[in-house]
């Protein structure tokens, strides 16, 4: 019985979470309007600071060095940080200038006003 109403709990929200997807998938293509000219990488990050900077620096040597020359920009928003991922981030954006620093209120103003290309 113990079982049942753990497998119960653990099936509702697992549905839950899959709802919520599909509301943020259909929210982002009602609202937004994206463009069809590359790929801008956006990354969301809390409290990374001793993974950030690696998977930053592999995903831009795949970027520059590599055959990936459809991806535009790397976007990295902050979802307030405590620890140092924001300045190791700040620090890698004066390095590269394809690594853009925004916070997550920044990042969502400048996805509802990108524009379609014909």
């Amino acid at each position: 019985m113990l079982s049942f109403i753990l497998y119960a709990i653990l099936w509702t929200l697992a549905l839950y979470g899959l709802f919520e997807i599909i509301k943020t998938i259909i929210y982002m293509c009602t609202y937004t309007n994206m463009k069809a000219d590359g790929i801008y990488l956006i990354i969301a990050v809390k409290n990374q600071e001793d993974k950030i900077e690696g998977f930053l620096r592999s995903s831009l040597f795949k970027l520059l060095y590599g055959k990936e020359d459809y991806v535009k920009d790397i976007i990295v928003a902050d979802l307030n940080s405590t620890d140092n991922t924001n300045e190791i981030v700040k620090k890698l954006s004066f390095d590269y200038e394809c690594v853009k620093v925004l916070n997550w209120k920044e990042c969502k103003e400048i996805l509802d006003n990108v524009d379609e290309v014909d």
